[in-house]
């Protein structure tokens, strides 16, 4: 197995990942990024991007997330496509195993993002990002005066559902149980709301859609116990029943919490370990946005220097 030595590790490579590599290049710091095998991120199977600052009209995800590759590129990053096995943050320097290379750095920033539970079937993925998102705040815009469902009964399925209000004509939520998870506050608004539905113990057996052009029309939907069918007519669907954050690998080294997001000091990227850090969804479960995360990788470049001049 080959070594790598660099000052600065950056272990993934989305929003969070580009932007903390770039800081660190600009700040002498020649950074090693490790990209990951699915590089960019969740952006990477994001169609159109309207909420991110600097750009009038529509942007592909990927497109940005070329672009910021290339701007990391272009101020001197090093970028690796490996992906880290094990680590061992006992002691400075830090030591990070990939498939053939080993890292030795004296910081490292942890990029590695989350990713949204999606339900498994081969219509949602054949409509993803043309009616089917996990996010309402990043395409809830796209759905004004439309008829919406979402799925799931946790927290995130109820805040989703109250702000696509501001968006949908009418909102369905559609629960595979009988009762809700979420606050019990959370869940009194739903039900005192006007435009929304709510349909208990069914599961999504299919999403339906035209392929010319492609969108989403409607979805069927199958009741639990019985096992009866029922069609619903949608102009889209948003799947809220989770995400998991990519921290197998760190969850025996680091503080975690109950679903598995690295924890850090508040209004920081530090974790429990000096000179490790955590930035974008791998530690953040409330904003998610791409632009939240890229602020986050700034951060931890900037603490990332300030820890190495100290």
């Amino acid at each position: 197995m080959s070594l790598k030595k660099c000052k600065v590790l950056i272990i993934g490579s989305g929003p969070a990942g580009y932007t903390a590599s770039i800081y660190a290049a600009r700040a002498g710091l020649n950074p090693v990024q490790v990209t990951g095998f699915e590089q960019g991120g969740q952006l990477m199977v994001t169609t159109d991007v309207e909420n991110y600052p600097g750009f009038r009209q529509a942007i592909q995800g990927p497109w940005l997330m070329e672009e910021m590759k290339a701007q990391a590129e272009h101020v001197g990053v090093e970028l690796v496509y490996d992906m880290i096995q094990s680590v061992d943050f006992s002691k400075r320097p830090f030591k990070c195993k990939g498939e053939s290379t080993e890292y030795v750095a004296d910081a490292v920033i942890i990029a590695t993002g989350a990713k949204a539970r999606w339900l498994g079937l081969d219509s949602e993925k054949k409509f993803q990002g043309f009616g089917v998102s996990a996010c309402a705040t990043c395409d809830g815009f796209f759905f004004k005066g439309k008829r919406i469902a979402i799925i799931g009964g946790g927290n995130t399925a109820v805040e989703e559902a109250l702000y696509m209000t501001n968006h949908a004509s009418h909102v369905t939520l559609i629960h595979r149980r009988n009762k809700l998870r979420a606050e019990q506050v959370m869940q009194d608004k739903l039900f005192n709301h006007p435009k929304i539905t709510v349909i208990w113990d069914h599961v999504v057996d299919e999403i339906l859609g035209t392929d010319a052009p492609k969108s989403v029309t409607g979805l069927t939907l199958k009741h639990r116990e019985t096992g009866v069918q029922q069609h619903l007519d949608m102009d889209g669907i948003f799947i809220a029943i989770g995400h998991d954050p990519a921290t197998s690998v760190f969850k025996d080294h680091l503080e975690t919490d109950h679903e598995g997001y690295i924890v850090v000091r508040p209004g920081t990227t530090q974790t429990a370990i000096e000179g490790v850090f955590a930035a974008g969804d791998v530690q953040d479960k409330v904003y998610r946005q791409a632009v939240t995360a890229a602020g986050q990788g700034c951060m931890a470049a900037l603490e990332v220097e300030k820890f190495l001049q100290e």
